[in-house]
């Protein structure tokens, strides 16, 4: 087996979330299978078993505070669509945990310790709706309106709900509004003003304790992601101002004395300790590379989940030792990751990049993340890890609309959506070439989701800079996508580019790499879910019958689910097609 093969396939495990009172029970998501599913661990005894078993995969499930019960969110193939199952944490049949509500899609959870819950939804039709379920009563809905909203948290003694909001119309900005379970208004705290100025706020939970009206919020007043403390029964803002770079989030330690913090920089990430009493922040001592989830828990010990560029994820603990080891083969190392820092019209551009062995310059991969409000960073990724392994250099470009970088950076993109990333990547594209690390004749431009959008885009307005292009899961047809796409999207769609496709006509045209379809001169591989929400698949076919009404050089794979898949072989097979496609179009 190649090594490529075998970190895809070599067994893995995310970071366990675990019961609030009864810290033993412990659920977690796996591939062990072949699949990736969700999985109850009860560390008192060590047993561990498959909690969910779907030909498609499971990995949105959560543990009932006292852990008696999974619930877990059951779609269909992959399209998000579904409705809230549960079981018992020790094993038995599902069964729907709310069978009052009918389909849609997921928009938060909470769940009390008396059993009631907190459900979230969003419809094509009904916009945001918010549901308060009590044990044997029907549904009760409190909450209702066209832009997206959705449930952050539901307080230690169940009495408040934190709801995040966006019905100033801004999809990229949050408010939070606490209510009581009967949805009368507590508290709102709106840093857009109306939607006025672009001023995000995020949920990052109650405090663990009872009778404590203190919610930790994270906010933009500074240009960055920050925590405070907003004390929702009196009003009171405690700014905490830690004296760190880059984007700061944070969560409660379960008794409620410290906030465990993590913090992004560069690509980079790791965890401090901030006493609520003495303002002090500890660091906690992790290695280099990239934090993606953490906790704290009861005794004071933190999990979490690292990896880097060259070292495969591994669940770790304060204590020292790795708290979950799969069983299996470990998935090879991969080469470690570079920086560059490339000056770009917009600012300076941060890009990541992996070398194979051997002198440049070198085929080369620009592999760009999807969101677009996300980042790549130093850590392990089987898909460019398989590239290096074939002589390709990767590169991966943190253009303007990526996370980690300040919110100006992130909200650059606005209007122009598309041409301003690409004008980023182009910057960094020609870097590379003038550094001596990539060929200029093989070029591959690459990506999923908003990744596999910008690389459609860039085929069809930069012709002549690329040799191939690899578009996973794209937006193809921006006009017919919104129209098809989920509800949720819609609103982000009307935000980035400033109304409807009826409304800035033009905007949308101008971002669509269906606009330029009959410029792409570069052999162009698709592949697509057929149950896809986020990027549906007729407008993928509207492209694709474009492209073969003028006979271009493509090939299209349709696989039967949604966006992108949980099943270990056909994310191989992926990569084998995209790994096959590119050896037989790029000139030697």
């Amino acid at each position: 087996m190649p090594e490529w093969e075998k970190r895809f396939r070599a067994p893995r495990v995310g970071l366990p979330d675990w019961a609030e009172d009864a810290p033993d029970r412990s659920l977690f998501v796996s591939n062990a299978t072949g699949t990736y599913e969700l999985y109850a661990w009860d560390r008192a005894t060590g047993s561990q078993r498959r909690a969910t078993d779907r030909p498609n995969g499971t990995t949105d499930g959560v543990l009932t505070p006292d852990g008696e019960w999974i619930w877990w969110f059951c779609d269909t193939d992959g399209d998000e669509f579904g409705v809230w199952q549960r079981q018992p944490f020790r094993g038995g049949a599902d069964e729907p945990a709310v069978p009052g509500l009918a389909p849609s899609y997921p928009a938060g959870l909470a769940l009390g310790r008396d059993g009631t819950a907190v459900v979230g939804r969003s419809t094509d039709d009904e916009g945001s709706t918010i549901h308060v379920v009590r044990p044997g009563s029907a549904p009760v809905e409190i909450y209702r309106h066209r832009e997206s909203a959705g449930v952050g948290d539901l307080s230690h003694d169940g009495t408040l709900i934190a709801v995040e909001h966006t019905e100033h119309g801004d999809a990229m900005h949050s408010a939070v509004r606490v209510v009581r379970l009967d949805g009368t208004p507590v508290a709102e705290l709106d840093d857009t003003k109306g939607g006025t100025e672009e001023l995000g706020l995020e949920v990052l939970g109650f405090a663990p304790l009872a009778g404590d009206s203190r919610l930790l919020v994270a906010h933009q007043r500074r240009g960055r992601w920050e925590p405070m403390i907003w004390d929702v029964a009196t009003g009171e803002e405690s700014d905490l101002a830690l004296d760190l770079p880059g984007d700061v989030s944070a969560e409660w330690y379960p008794d409620g004395s410290a906030l465990l913090v993590v913090h992004s920089f560069e690509a980079r990430s790791g965890l401090f300790r901030f006493d609520l009493a003495t303002r002090s922040l500890i660091e906690i001592d992790t290695p280099a590379g990239s934090v993606s989830g953490a906790t704290a828990r009861p005794d004071g010990t933190v999990e979490y989940l690292w990896s880097s560029a060259q070292s495969p994820s591994e669940v770790r603990s304060t204590t020292g030792e790795v708290v979950l080891d799969p069983p299996g083969f470990k998935a090879p190392p991969s080469v470690p990751v570079e920086d560059a820092w490339v000056e770009g019209p917009g600012g300076r551009i941060h890009a990541l990049v992996q070398r194979p062995a051997g002198d440049g310059p070198f085929p080369t991969l620009f592999e760009i993340h999807g969101g677009p409000t996300w980042h790549d960073s130093d850590a392990f990724a089987s898909g460019p890890a398989a590239w290096v392994d074939h002589g390709y250099a990767v590169i991966r470009v943190n253009y303007r609309g990526s996370t980690g970088y300040g919110r100006a950076w992130t909200d650059a993109l606005k209007h122009r959506v598309g041409l301003i990333e690409l004008e980023d990547i182009a910057a960094v594209r020609d870097w590379a070439v003038a550094s001596g690390l990539a060929d200029p004749e093989r070029l591959v431009l690459a990506g999923g989701s908003w990744g596999g959008y910008l690389t459609l885009l860039g085929l069809g307005t930069q012709p002549d800079a690329w040799a191939l292009g690899l578009a996973a899961v794209p937006v193809a047809d921006y006009v017919t996508a919104y129209h098809d796409e989920m509800e949720a999207l819609k609103a982000m769609d009307r935000t980035l580019l400033g109304g409807t496709p009826e409304e800035v006509p033009d905007r949308f045209r101008a971002s669509s790499p269906l606009t330029y379809v009959d410029a792409v001169r570069a052999p162009v591989y698709i592949s697509a879910g057929v149950n896809d929400p986020r990027c549906p698949i007729r407008q993928v076919e509207n492209y694709v019958d474009r492209l073969a009404a003028r006979g271009a050089r493509h090939e299209v794979y349709r696989y039967d689910a949604g966006h992108g898949s949980l099943v270990v072989e056909e994310r191989i097979k992926q990569v084998r097609l995209e790994l096959d496609f590119a050896a037989r179009h790029l000139t030697p």
